[in-house]
Parts: structure tokens; C-alpha cells; sequence
């Protein structure tokens, strides 16, 4: 039997609060990726969004990490977990987006050489669908959706989480590839590389694995000892089961 996450009863006032929480979050980080999108290229803070901004992650991851530690119960967990995963997305989306648009403007056909525009294209429909395919299973097997607009309420560990803890980033850490191979843009690839991925890892292996832990506890250590982080990996059946059942 799958287990489940059983959040302390909170009063109606609480419930209120985590919906403002959500809401105001969503709007907060959708008015930052717009004013990104609309920088001119070229600025100074197109410099300082592209390569600046994703750093903050490793400040976000550090001071939610500090709040899980200090109360680790599943009530601080979800606080944590929205503040957190708002931050990171504004500080990622602000980061992606002006970058997106300079390798649209400036790169597309520009290069000595280039992959023909068709396997670009073919490689962005195929990881973008399966992105959203980590969303779908998500959803149907956690019981959740992607950057705490709803925490899980049961560990996923099967389908493409059998295969690997982090399918949905890896799915769009290809993607994000794809848009490289697409224009064929090796600075795409550096800003990626050295500003994007550093941040996004140690959130994952700072704060997102120690906040699985805390809503999950043994069921969560049994799954991340028998599941890759990242690469994926054939799934082990017994450990799966484990992770499913409890110890």
C-alpha cells in the first residue's frame, strides 16, 4: 500500500493563508518571468539576470534547509517547501527566458555550422512531451503537481520515478539541451552548465531531499537508496516495494 503523507489538521484560517501563500507566489512569479522576457538585450541586466540571478538558489536552498532543520515537521516542511520553490522558480525563470530570447534573436542560422532545424525541433517535442509526461505521473501516482503548487501527498517510486528521483528535471534539463542543439548556441550551453544546473542540483540534493525525508521518513530513505538521483537506472522491484509498502 502506498504510503501517504498525513498533514496535522489545520484550521480554516491556515488553510486561507496557504492559499494566499500559493496564489500570491504564482502571480509574484509570472510578473517577474514577464519583466525578464521584456529586457533588452544587450543591458547590464540582461548580464546580471542570465548570469547573476541562478546563483541566489544556493542562498534560497540555504535558508530553507535552515527552516527545515530548525522545526522538521511536515507542517514547517510545507511553509518551507512554497517559499522555497517560488523562489526558485523566479530566480530560474528570470535566468531562462532573456537567455531564450537572445538565442532567438541573435544566434538562429548565424553559426559556421549547424544541426539541420528539424532535429532541433524533433528533440524539443520529445523531451517537452516527456516533461509533461513527469507531470501526468506525478499527479496520478503522487498525488501532486511540480513546484509546490500542491506538495505530494503519496511518494511516487514507480512509472519514470522508478528509473530515476528526479525525471521531471532531468526531462527538462533535456529540453533546455534541445533549445541549445536547436540554434546551436554554444554559450546556451556554458550559461546552462556553469550558471543553472550548479544551483538547481544542490537544491535538489539540500533542501528537496531532506524535505521528502521529513514528510516521508523511512519509506523516502529506502527509495533514494535503490533509485538514481539522476541517471536513469532499470528499477529494483524489491526496494521499490519497500519504498510502496513502509519498512
Amino acid at each position: 500500500m502506498a504510503t501517504l503523507t498525513q498533514f496535522p489538521s489545520r484550521s480554516h484560517g491556515t488553510e486561507l493563508k496557504l492559499g494566499f501563500v500559493k496564489i500570491a507566489g504564482l502571480v509574484l512569479t509570472v510578473a517577474c518571468w514577464f519583466w525578464a522576457g521584456k529586457v533588452v538585450p544587450g543591458h547590464l541586466w540582461t548580464i546580471l539576470l542570465i548570469a547573476v540571478a541562478p546563483f541566489l538558489q544556493f542562498l534560497i536552498t540555504l535558508l530553507g534547509r535552515r527552516a527545515l532543520d530548525a522545526h522538521p515537521d511536515t507542517v514547517r516542511a510545507q511553509w518551507a517547501s512554497l517559499f522555497v520553490h517560488y523562489g526558485e522558480m523566479i530566480v530560474l525563470g528570470v535566468s531562462i527566458f532573456p537567455a531564450i530570447r537572445i538565442v532567438q534573436e541573435e544566434y538562429l542560422d548565424q553559426t559556421p555550422f549547424s544541426f539541420p532545424p528539424i532535429i532541433g525541433q524533433v528533440l524539443m517535442m520529445v523531451t517537452g512531451l516527456a516533461a509533461a509526461l513527469t507531470v501526468l505521473n506525478l499527479a496520478i501516482r503522487g498525488l501532486g503537481l511540480p513546484f509546490a503548487a500542491k506538495l505530494s501527498s503519496r511518494l511516487a517510486t514507480d512509472w519514470m520515478y522508478g528509473w530515476t528521483r528526479n525525471p521531471m528535471g532531468l526531462c527538462t534539463f533535456a529540453f533546455l539541451c534541445s533549445i541549445g542543439v536547436r540554434y546551436w548556441c554554444m554559450w546556451w550551453f556554458v550559461v546552462l552548465l556553469v550558471c543553472l544546473v550548479p544551483g538547481w542540483i544542490f537544491f535538489v540534493r539540500y533542501f528537496e531531499e531532506r524535505e521528502l525525508e521529513i514528510r516521508f521518513g523511512a519509506p523516502y530513505l529506502a527509495y533514494r537508496a535503490a533509485t538514481p538521483m539522476f541517471w536513469p537506472r532499470k528499477p529494483r522491484q524489491i526496494c521499490q516495494e519497500r519504498a510502496r509498502g513502509g519498512l
